[in-house]
Order: structure tokens, then sequence, then C-alpha cells
């Protein structure tokens, strides 16, 4: 009895730990196992379901030092999803199962995103489930803290859902404008919001009552919406900032040309000029930049690629549709993706740029990162280089490689926050 006692002490105790175990989508974890065999060859599995179910994964192969430890933070994983010493790389690199799936995190506020970490001690590259994992831990990863505050936005016509910091304030605002998907996309605000910012997620077509497609960008709504969102006691006056991507930041990019309301702007992958369908505010029509659908080409993976798709707008005969940004009140932020294979991003922030040093203004600036596609997330989010978009019969490509994408992700959000608190008024507000 005593030899069989002894025998199982000399067995490995293999040990995971994730710390914290519970954090905010935005914050990064610290992940390291122990008890493991001198220099074994291990996989780490990550494994996330959304809130449909669909399931999310990511696998790295690791060696364990002379003493038997790994740590995420100080060694290189020798292959996988990833290569090399990444951190956080598990949850970056996590993959769809089922193709063309696009992560976004729905109910931002009872629930967090929920990723199993399973520890094999050997490389493990069959099924999850056909063999034991010899050690586990669960992480949760949220998008809102236990004392921010959302509410629905149904006042007049605009649709959105506003999240609110906890205290009196008034707090910088904010609007947060997604691009083609459509409907409500929440989960940036929520984020911001815990940031400290009164953050009003706006939907402007396939929401509730709006239009289902998006035919014309009337600019009266988005100033309601700014009106709105300065009118509330816990915003900030006299100004707001705006967050934008894709179509969304061709709309971002106009309200700080045109709206008073506007304080400070960035705009993510977007363009300089007025593409697809007419911008409308007050007696003023831009009338787009003609686009050329032949342009379009289809990749091996049957996935479309639109980045020449649009009109040039240093054309002569489309200067009426470009944006007139020399007359924003306030500075503008361009992040762009160099591997943007749906809009030529870099290329339109640079002109915009040149634009406002024509007129003399240097209130313009480009953050621009190597690797990065166009949906640039918040840090340590999938990278999503090909999805199904709306109204396409094949799947959009978006671009982007998963080192480039995290490491300007990780970047951009902190340039991002310090960009509205150097140029928001501040208050005694937890900033």
């Amino acid at each position: 009895m005593g030899n069989t006692i002894w025998s199982l002490c000399l067995l490995p105790m293999f040990q995971l730990t994730v710390t914290p175990a519970s954090a905010l989508a935005d914050e990064p974890v610290h992940i390291q196992a122990t008890g493991l065999p001198p220099l074994q060859m291990v996989t780490l599995i990550a494994t996330m379901k959304d809130d449909k179910g669909n399931l999310y994964r990511s696998r790295a192969f690791y060696r364990a030092n002379e003493a038997g430890e790994l740590d995420l933070k100080r060694d290189p994983a020798v292959g996988g999803h990833y290569m090399g010493v990444h951190p956080m790389g598990l949850l970056w690199s996590l993959k769809p199962e089922r193709p063309f799936d696009r992560l976004i995190k729905r109910n931002v506020m009872n629930t967090p995103t929920w990723i199993t970490l399973d520890l094999y001690d050997s490389v493990h590259i069959h099924k999850v489930g056909e063999a034991q994992p010899k050690a586990s831990q669960v992480l949760q990863r949220w998008f809102s803290s236990p004392d921010l505050q959302r509410v629905p936005i149904r006042e007049g016509r605009i649709r959105g859902a506003l999240f609110l910091p906890p205290g009196e304030g008034p707090f910088p605002g904010l609007l947060d404008l997604f691009g083609g998907i459509g409907g409500l996309v929440e989960y940036r605000a929520s984020l911001l919001a815990v940031r400290g910012f009164a953050v009003l997620a706006l939907a402007y077509f396939a929401y509730d009552d709006l239009p289902k497609q998006l035919e014309e960008v009337d600019l009266e709504y988005f100033e309601e919406a700014a009106n709105l969102l300065l009118a509330h006691p816990k915003v900030q006056k006299p100004g707001i900032g705006v967050i934008s991507v894709s179509k969304g930041a061709e709309i971002g990019l106009a309200m700080a040309c045109y709206l008073k309301q506007v304080a400070a702007t960035v705009c993510i992958n977007g363009a300089n000029a007025i593409h697809e369908f007419p911008l409308r505010y007050r007696d003023l029509v831009i009338t787009p930049i003609p686009s050329f659908p032949e342009r379009m080409q289809v990749n091996a993976a049957g996935a479309v690629r639109i980045r020449h798709f649009k009109g040039d707008p240093r054309d002569e005969r489309n200067q009426h549709s470009v944006l007139p940004v020399e007359k924003a009140r306030g500075p503008i932020l361009f992040v762009v993706g160099e591997a943007d294979e749906c809009f030529n991003s870099k290329e339109y922030a640079e002109q915009a740029l040149d634009q406002l040093r024509r007129h003399g203004k240097s209130s313009g600036r480009m953050l621009s990162y190597p690797g990065a596609g166009h949906l640039i997330e918040p840090p340590y989010a999938p990278l999503c280089c090909v999805s199904w978009s709306r109204g396409l019969f094949l799947p959009m490509l978006w671009g982007g490689e998963p080192e480039g994408q995290a490491a300007a992700q990780e970047h951009s959000w902190q340039e991002i926050l310090k960009f509205f608190r150097q140029h928001l008024v501040l208050s005694r507000s937890t900033l």
C-alpha cells in the first residue's frame, strides 16, 4: 500500500493557471502551467462559444522548460495557430469552426464570453474530445462592469443603446458607429463606457423600425443623435467624440466636417469621400462616387475582394464627392490597416491628411498598421479576415494576418482612449 502511494506521488501534478480568471475583454491575462515533465512538448487548446452557440478554437504547441514550467509571457509557441512569444495568442487566434462566421458579442451586459483552456501532455492534433486534457481552466471575458448602466434609446427616430459609467458625471460623450453590418452593435460602446465615457451605440439601418437597407445617409439623423447625447445630464458639454469604422467611418468623417457638435473623431478604415449612397444634410446633397462592380475579385477561398471596387476620389470628376475635412472643428485620428482588402483605407487617410495640410491645418493624424485588415477591433479579439456580409452572395474578404492584427488592436485601442481623453474636456469623473 505504501509503495502505491509513493508511486502516485511521483506522477506529474499538472496545473494550469489563468490570472485573472475573470477580466474585461480588453485586459490581458497571464497563462502558466506547472508540474510538467522537464522539456515536455505540450498543447494548449482554447475553446469558446459565441452567444448563438457557434464554436471557435485555437491551439498552440509549447515546450516546457527544465523545471517543467510554461509561461506564455516568456515561452514561444513552436507551432499551431501562431508562433513566437504571444501571451494572448490563444485568444486572438481563435478560429470559427463554421467557415466565414464573424464573432460579435451581442449580450454585453449579463453574460461574459466563456473560454475553456485545455492542456495536453503531447502534440495534440486530434479532435477535441478524443483524449482527456491533463488540466483545464475556464476564463471569463466581460464587456461590462457590474455598475455600468445600459439605457435602450428609442426617442424620436433615434434607435440605439446608451452606456453610462457609474457616478454623477458628467462624462465625455461618444457616438459609436459600425458599418455595413447594420443593426445595433454594442460591444465596443460598452467597453468604452467601462473606461469612463458615456457612449451611444447608434443603429442607422437594419434595426427595429429603421430602413432595412441603407439607401442614403441622412446626416440630420446623426445630428439628432448627437444632440440627444449632449442633452443627457450626465454628458459633458459642449462637444462629443465619434468612433467609427468602415461605412460608419465615412459617416463619422462627414459628421466631423458638417456638425458643430463633433469635437473629436476616430475613423477606422473609412473613406474620405461619399461612396455608394448619397449623403443629405439640410439643403446639401452629395452624390456618391461611381462604383465599378466589375472590379470585384474572388480569391481561392471563394471570398470577394472589393478593395478596387470604389471610384478614385482623386479623379477630377469625383471632386464633388470628397468630404471637406478642412471644415472639421476638432482633431481627426485615422486608424488604418495596411492589409485592408475591403477599402484602400491608407490611401484615403493620406488624401484627407494632404487636404488638411493644403488648408494649413495639422489637426489630422494617422496610425497605420502593417498586417492589419479592415475589421480592427478592441484588443485580443480574434482576427476576422473573411466573413459573410449583408447583401453579398459570397463572403467578404476583410484582410489581415493574425499577429499584425493583434498588435494593431492592442496599440490602437490605447491610442484611441488617449485621443478622446486628450481632446474631450475632462471632468472629475473616473477618467
